[in-house]
């Protein structure tokens, strides 16, 4: 049976049971801080079971990708080395949300497997909640009665809190659950040892596939259970193992689903799968990894350097270095397998296939970045290991490489390995334990638990029509972080502050009481669909009625920047094309950022004609449309603009202004005229095919033309109040050119004349030709004497210092002879003696300059110069 047939079947099943299939949620989570992504199917409808929003269907299936990478589900050092872990896999699932429970759940899902995908039931065993005392939870029976009705007792098991209660996290919604689990082993090893026996002992072919949790508690801060508002049922399938089980195989990468990547893995490699075994667990780490990049970019996360943009680094990485490391692939090539990925997964999850463009083109480029890294760091531990007495290297040395080149440790270890020499792996752990150890304390975060008022079956939101209004504080915690001190997070019965989302700035303001005390809301930020809001202190009577006030300047003034992003968003189609789509965004009240998918650099021209087009419609003095309650389909119909990565309900609310239509939550100015004026700051590129501009209006946009006029008479007073100011600096700028280059040429000359000189103080070291002094040129002039210098001499090292306008300059030439036979590198040795003067620099393996802020250090970084060469 093919996965496309498995994976219907099972969303069709489900649906005769009178569950509404949806399509899978984007992977990368935005408006809950307990996790990165989603890791469970469940994930996407936590406001369900925490009873803060209620679904539109109390009976849903769909298929979830979801991603175990980070915190307590973490599968990632796993991957590769077995046949059934992944970090990207497929959930399938069902959910009741306050409807059906254990019974139907258990019969169910019995008869899709037994009857539907005709698995034998000889083959099945189930496990089931044994209860546990530090909780104060009783083994569940109602759950074991029901399976020995379908099963015999002997393949029924009791499992602990470990393998039988499922927990998304410290915090949340949690249950006892039943797991379904299948031993695919052949006859002779079964007749052997019984599969009962190997029931969760990480047997590769006795796995579980399917688990039935029963969602009835919420987990609290100080580990308590508290019941959910009702009971629910949430069950996962792993669609890859299920695959391995109904197509015969004994890996999941043997399955179609895995095995076109794999193919095209052998092909650029030229290596064959299941020949060797090193070679095998990089090519399912690759064929695994690829996937999970793919689908985190498609839905709007790239890689990056903090948060969950480091988290798709760190994967892309580790199959980087195992292709690297095992097929000897020195090139990228991991973005060529997305071409195999869209036409295969292309059709469940549209978004592979309008984005793959945009993800091969990241791929390659953080894939040319990291081999950039790798032979960096490889000339560098190659220094390390000559400079090495003895056998083992230092771990402190490891670790640097590790910390600030990104070099892979586990890779060192290897490269040592081979020269037959050895890694203090005790002192790399203790710096990483020390690093991770600055890591969490910085952003250490104490949350407790809520504290319930009274109770609220939903939160209102009121503020696009009020911005002050009489409000209840249902509950309230106490947050307290290294970075904020002790705050209070409080939650309203309704609430005219918009919460941070869709890249819009929470609110900010204030709460008066009755008796006229103020609070003032610092920030508003949306939790699990709950509008949260951040005060320094509570209010003397919690219970007391509130006047909710935003700051409405700060509303407006954000109000315009987004309105704008919208108008920005239709110039750029307009301007550069139709295959713009927005990648993200950020709305504060002092200026907008935009990020967009083009694949070249925007030229002045269009940049100016953007510009024009956004003021254009700025002055047509466009008023607002707003739709709140339109469904999806007839949104999309009327041409309103969703975005990749972004979680949709049925129905849906609209922003229009002329042509311009969006699906959008946030807040909006009732004319355009509100905006006055629309400027661009700035224009880059933050990936590859991802550009940024930054923009400003309104009150930011008077400041900067009021700045800019200011300037500009500033400028006039210097050039006498000339009449034609363009015209007296472009001359200024003539006769400055001139004159440098009368200082050039006389410098020129005085490196020349000490050339003579230096050469009688180079001195033989080692078989090589060495100086390093402090002289009084820039860095023109000391580039010229390196090379009319380093020219007299064969293997010489050269090192001249300076300090120029309080800064220091350090430049290094190296002989292309003592490159090759001694592998000198300067860029290395600036790199290292940057420290000294604070700073730091590169360049090519025969010349490189350094630069710092330490002109006192120069004398101490030309001293330690020799130590290369003794």
């Amino acid at each position: 049976m093919k996965s496309q047939e498995i994976r219907s079947r099972f969303l069709n099943f489900f649906e005769t049971k009178n569950h509404r299939v949806l399509a899978s949620s984007p992977m990368v989570l935005k408006d809950d801080p307990s996790l990165m992504f989603v890791n469970s199917g469940m994930a996407p409808f936590k406001e369900f079971f925490l009873g803060h929003v209620t679904p539109s269907n109390i009976r849903i299936t769909d298929t979830q990708k979801c991603l175990r990478v980070s915190g307590k589900h973490n599968d990632l050092e796993e991957v590769g080395y077995d046949t059934y872990h992944h970090t990207l896999f497929e959930m399938l699932g069902n959910w009741s949300f306050g409807d059906y429970f254990k019974k139907e759940a258990i019969e169910w899902a019995w008869e899709l497997l037994t009857k539907v995908y005709n698995i034998d039931k000889d083959i099945l065993y189930v496990t089931v909640f044994e209860g546990c005392k530090d909780d104060g939870t009783e083994m569940d029976s109602e759950a074991y009665n029901i399976w020995k009705q379908l099963v015999p007792e002997g393949r029924i098991l009791k499992g602990n809190k470990a393998d039988n209660f499922w927990e998304m996290g410290e915090q949340g919604p949690c249950g006892p659950c039943s797991e379904i689990h299948v031993d695919i082993r052949p006859k002779q090893e079964k007749d052997k040892v019984s599969g009962y026996e190997l029931i969760n002992k990480d047997h590769p072919q006795v796995v579980e596939i399917w688990n039935l949790v029963f969602m009835e508690y919420n987990r609290k801060a100080n580990g308590d259970l508290e019941d959910l508002p009702q009971k629910n049922i949430d069950t996962g399938m792993g669609f890859e193992r299920l695959c391995m089980v109904l197509q015969g195989v004994t890996s999941n990468y043997d399955t179609d689903v895995f095995t076109p990547i794999i193919k095209e893995i052998e092909a650029i490699s030229r290596r064959s799968y299941g020949k060797q075994l090193k070679q095998d667990i990089a090519i399912r780490v690759i064929s695994d990894h690829v996937r999970a990049v793919a689908f985190s970019i498609a839905d709007g996360q790239l890689p990056s350097n903090t948060g969950a943009g480091y988290v798709i680094r760190r994967i892309l990485r580790r199959a980087v270095r195992y292709g690297f490391t095992f097929l000897d692939l020195k090139e990228p090539f991991i973005y060529k397998l997305v071409g195999v990925l869209t036409k295969q997964m292309g059709t469940v999850f549209p978004e592979l296939l309008a984005q793959k463009q945009l993800i091969q083109n990241v791929i390659k480029e953080e894939e040319a970045s990291f081999l950039r890294t790798l032979d960096q760091g490889l000339v560098l531990l190659e220094r390390i290991i000559n400079s090495t007495k003895g056998s083992q290297v230092s771990g402190d040395k490891a670790f640097e490489l590790y910390d600030t080149y990104g070099f892979p440790v586990d890779l060192t270890a290897l490269i040592l390995n081979e020269k037959e020499m050895t890694l203090d792996t005790a002192a790399f752990e203790a710096e990483l334990q020390k690093q991770k150890n600055r890591s969490r304390a910085a952003g250490e975060v104490s949350t407790e638990d809520w504290i319930v008022l009274f109770e609220d079956t939903e939160q209102e939101f009121v503020g696009y029509d009020v911005l002050k209004t009489s409000v209840k504080i249902t509950k309230y915690r106490k947050v307290t972080s290294v970075k904020e001190g002790t705050q209070y997070q409080l939650v309203f019965n309704l609430t005219p502050f918009y919460s941070e989302s869709g890249g819009q700035a929470g609110d900010k303001g204030y709460l008066e009481s009755t008796n006229g005390n103020i609070i003032y809301v610092l920030d508003t930020k949306k939790e699990n669909n709950i509008a949260i809001h951040v005060v320094e202190n509570l209010p003397n009577n919690l219970t007391d009625i509130f006047t909710a006030v935003v700051d409405s300047n700060q509303r407006f003034r954000t109000e315009c920047n987004h309105t704008a992003t919208h108008l920005l968003h239709q110039a750029l189609r307009e301007v550069l094309g139709d295959h713009v789509e927005q990648k993200g965004s950020a709305v504060h009240s002092k200026y907008l950022r935009f990020d967009f998918s083009h694949f070249s650099k925007i030229t002045s021209k269009e940049l100016k004609e953007v510009e024009r087009f956004v003021n254009a419609r700025i002055e047509e003095k466009l008023s607002l449309e707003e739709n709140r309650t339109l469904p999806m389909e007839q949104a999309i119909s009327d041409g309103a603009i969703a975005l990749f990565g972004e979680k949709y309900s049925d129905v849906v609310r609209t922003i229009r202004f002329g042509n311009s239509i969006e699906l959008c939550g946030g807040t909006h100015v009732k004319n355009t005229a509100d905006i006055w004026h629309f400027k661009i700051k700035s224009e880059g590129a933050v990936a590859s095919g991802i550009r940024r501009i930054e923009a400003i209006t309104n009150d930011s946009a008077k400041e900067y033309y009021a700045k800019n006029n200011t300037s500009f008479e500033q400028v006039k007073l210097v050039l006498n109040n000339s009449s034609d100011p363009v015209k007296s600096i472009s001359d200024l700028k003539s006769e400055n050119s001139k004159l440098k280059k009368q200082i050039e040429s006389l410098l020129k000359d005085k490196a020349l004349s000490m050339k003579g000189d230096l050469k009688l103080e180079v001195t033989l070291v080692n078989g090589v030709h060495f100086l390093a002094k402090k002289v009084d040129l820039d860095a023109s002039g000391i580039k010229d004497l390196s090379f009319e210098l380093g020219q007299q001499f064969e293997n010489s090292l050269l090192l001249f210092g300076t300090e120029q306008n309080g800064k220091a300059l350090l430049s290094c030439y190296v002989s292309k002879q003592l490159v090759v036979s001694k592998g000198l590198n300067a860029g290395t040795i600036v790199r290292e003696l940057g420290r000294y003067i604070e700073g730091g620099g590169g360049g090519q393996p025969f010349y490189a300059t350094a630069g710092g802020n330490n002109p006192a250090g120069l004398q101490q970084a030309l001293n330690k110069a020799k130590s290369y060469i003794e």
